[in-house]
């Protein structure tokens, strides 16, 4: 059995790294870094890009809605940091038994709901057992195996599974670990009751949502009074208006725009790692990407080193999982870029003038697309692009399966068991990778299952189930006046309870 206790919980951080983009001669003045004591009453306002379509995060996915309220608002018994660690939040320690089937919860005392009344273990039980029950929650497949959530006292939770489950505690740290208050009615869509540092202070549609500190939190109190958070689709939009000074921070900075943020003086620029996977989505049931010559063929003809230079940041990727999660391996060797190849592999398949489809929401912009038209007609592949609307991508592609090929960035972390789902988008079906993987969910040992991973991943690179463009890195522009703004996985989270903001 092993114990894990707040108080001990190694927090891991990586030094920030500027990022050198600028494209004119010479270098531009340092930015000059606030010294000043913390503004207890300040605002920060923080550029987003993609907006939650509502704030009900028990029945909504996607990064978007994660990204703001996770940590912020609603909270687990546990919780990741940036790199991906799992660390108690609600819960002050917790015991996994031996045989991995035994979860035991001790939670942190004097914790209350926005509406001020105290959370106890009846609340967890409450919230879990909803999620375990309720298909239309967010989390319910991956509770399949709980076979029992209970409270001894109003202070400990034991939650027992019929089988071990590798991917559980990180389950918990994500939509279906969350925990409400028992019999609330709050509409979720547009409100909260939360545990968070910060309650929802308001929600202007299309243009901003605001969060306010809790001055009643149980933990260390948030060191902004305010949080903005300003959502801009457009790039360029977004660096304008950091440069107007109407935002402290502005994340998902285009890389190609990023020298004008760098030459202002204004901002300091930092990359971190992420684990969003620039997903090329082979649509493995429809011809001719049901034949994995085709699919490797198209593989071949991408010169991704070429494409992350224009992408102007990230790393390449060659298989499912990114370096961040459990099971990476390089799998540079299974596809190099070889366009020779790719011709004989389409002459091979009878597809020599090839039409396709790449269907994008459009909020990607043109650099990968353009990449890619131009490294298929090289070997004599047509791409033509259609750029969507998000929620046009959602229903098409995401629900319907009805596609060619598609792109998207898919941010989520430990997220390989997509592969594993015959019913997923991608239509990818193989027995022997979905025999891997529940293997290594039910291995207890994390070395030994993320062995298995990295097996069924290469499995999955052999077969030419899709193709990943690259692994992303995500750039911030942070005013000097702002410190402890997180740097890594800031696509599917942001905790903002470490932020401070100095008075200019």
């Amino acid at each position: 059995m092993f114990r894990r206790n707040r108080r001990l919980a190694v927090l891991s951080t990586l030094a920030a790294t500027a990022v050198i983009l600028s494209a004119c001669a010479g270098s531009p003045e340092p930015v000059k870094t606030s010294t000043g004591e913390p503004d207890l009453d300040a605002t920060l306002t923080v550029g987003l890009v993609l907006e939650p379509t509502n704030l009900d995060i028990r029945h909504t996915s996607g990064a978007a809605i994660e990204q703001i309220l996770i940590d912020n608002i609603y909270e687990g018994l546990v919780t990741r940091s940036q790199d991906n660690e799992i660390e108690p939040r609600l819960a002050s320690e917790y015991e996994v038994s031996d045989d991995g089937l035994t979860y035991t919860f001790t939670l942190n005392p004097e914790v209350t709901f926005h509406s001020g009344t105290a959370l106890t273990s009846a609340d967890v039980v409450a919230s879990y057992e909803a999620v375990r029950t309720d298909a239309t929650l967010q989390g319910n497949a991956e509770f399949a195996n709980v076979a029992s959530i209970t409270a001894p006292d109003a202070t400990t939770v034991v939650i027992t599974l019929t089988e071990p489950n590798q991917n559980f505690l990180f389950t918990l740290t994500g939509p279906a670990g969350l925990v409400f208050q028992s019999g609330d009615a709050t509409d979720l869509q547009t409100a909260e009751n939360g545990t968070g540092p910060f309650t929802l202070e308001n929600w202007s549609k299309g243009s901003t949502i605001t969060f306010a500190r809790s001055d009643a939190y149980w933990g260390e109190p948030a060191k902004v009074a305010e949080v903005v958070f300003e959502y801009i689709p457009d790039f360029t939009a977004g660096v304008n208006a950091a440069l107007d000074g109407s935002l402290d921070v502005l994340t998902a900075v285009d890389p190609n725009l990023a020298p004008q943020l760098e030459d202002s003086g204004d901002f300091t620029l930092t990359t971190g790692r992420t684990t969003d996977k620039a997903t090329l989505a082979f649509n493995n049931a429809k011809a001719p990407l049901d034949d994995a010559r085709v699919r490797e063929a198209l593989r071949l003809a991408i010169d991704h080193e070429g494409l992350v230079e224009a992408v102007g940041a990230g790393e390449t990727l060659y298989g499912p999982i990114p370096e961040l999660d459990p099971g990476y391996e390089d799998l540079s060797d299974v596809a190099p870029y070889d366009p020779d190849r790719a011709k004989e592999l389409l002459a091979e398949a009878g597809q020599e003038d090839l039409d396709l489809t790449l269907t994008i929401p459009s909020f990607y912009g043109t650099t990968v697309p353009q990449v890619l038209v131009s490294d298929f007609a090289k070997v004599g592949v047509t791409l033509e692009v259609d750029a969507v609307e998000f929620p046009t991508w959602l229903e098409d592609v995401y629900t319907n399966k009805d596609y060619e090929l598609s792109f998207v960035l898919h941010v989520e972390p430990r997220d390989f068991g997509n592969f594993a789902d015959p019913d997923y988008y991608f239509n990818y079906d193989n027995p022997e990778v979905q025999s891997l993987y529940a293997e290594a969910l039910a291995e207890v040992d994390e070395d030994a299952s993320a062995k298995l991973l990295a097996e069924a991943a290469r499995l999955v690179s052999e077969d030419h189930a899709a193709d990943w463009l690259y692994n992303g890195a995500t750039i911030t522009a942070v005013t000097p006046v702002v410190t402890g703004f997180p740097q890594d996985s800031i696509n599917s989270r942001i905790n903002l309870a470490g932020v401070a903001k100095a008075a200019e």
